[in-house]
């Protein structure tokens, strides 16, 4: 399967601060990929990278252009969802509608209603009109109608209730994704997004600290609840994490077989929310 992002050695500095440092890592042509981490990790600025958006040091190939040299092609193809929404207050929806039907080709006007349709937007409605939700709802409905190859979302349901945020990750699995456009997501709200993904990446204080695959995470990473009388042996294969619960004690081991830890108590494969604090607690 071909790569749709080839990154190596990408460094972003900002005069002093390095904002990414050395970053390497492949996106997969109909992969979806969660790109997690804390506030100020650089996540933003990858995003901005890979969309021309921000200049760097390093080799990337998105699409396979360079994105500081064929920013232009590139957005023919690809669509970015920031995490603020920001339209003219004066523009009405249909308008919207109208403008984003004029520039990109591969806009599908009736699938864009039909979307609008299941919110409380109305196509008169001025943007001024609308809460910050349903700025955000009006930009989801017109980007999820357009047919491209790469989908980069921002923090993409930030503001709206859990109700539609459900939806939008369900309609976001089942009807736009189709195995030939590949996503990458950049959320905190990790539990929403862990049945979605085939592909994740932690990144922390500019440096990835971890990059797998779904499918990879049970031969990598294990969580065992672990009684008293087994701490000490525990400790011995040296987890990443540990922390009290119902008075025994869950732990989390990195390239510890299931077979070495199954005398210890019930071992099964961490939340990714788990292991991202366990990662960026650094043990």
């Amino acid at each position: 399967m071909s790569d749709v992002v080839h990154a190596r050695g990408i460094t972003k500095r900002f005069g002093d601060f390095e904002a990414l440092r050395d970053i390497s890592f492949d996106i997969e042509a109909g992969s979806i990929v969660g790109l997690i981490g804390p506030n100020g990790a650089g996540k933003t600025t990858t995003l901005k990278s890979l969309l021309g958006l921000t200049r760097f040091d390093g080799e990337l190939e998105v699409l396979g252009m360079d994105p500081r040299r064929g920013r232009h092609e590139i957005m023919k193809r690809v669509c970015f969802i920031a995490d603020v929404g920001v339209l003219p207050r004066w523009l009405k929806v249909s308008d919207a509608i109208d403008y984003i039907g004029g520039v990109h080709e591969g806009f599908d006007r009736d699938k864009a209603e039909a979307l609008l349709r299941e919110t409380k937007i109305s196509p008169g409605q001025k943007v001024r009109q609308l809460s910050k939700g349903m700025v955000t709802q009006l930009h989801l409905s017109l980007v999820m109608a357009i047919e491209v190859e790469l989908l980069v979302l921002d923090e993409p349901t930030l503001g709206l209730d859990i109700l539609f945020r459900k939806s939008f990750y369900d309609r976001l699995l089942n009807d736009y994704f189709d195995h030939n456009t590949s996503i990458v997501i950049s959320t905190h709200q990790v539990e929403e997004i862990e049945s979605l993904l085939t592909h994740l990446i932690f990144i922390d204080e500019g440096q990835i600290v971890l990059s797998c695959s779904m499918e990879e995470l049970p031969n990598l990473y294990s969580e065992v609840l672990v009684g008293p009388e087994n701490v000490e042996r525990a400790l011995k294969h040296s987890p990443i994490h540990s922390r009290e619960m119902l008075g025994k004690r869950s732990m989390i081991f990195e390239n510890v077989s299931a077979v070495t830890l199954g005398g210890l108590g019930e071992v099964h494969t961490p939340s990714i929310a788990d292991l991202f604090v366990a990662k960026m607690q650094k043990g």
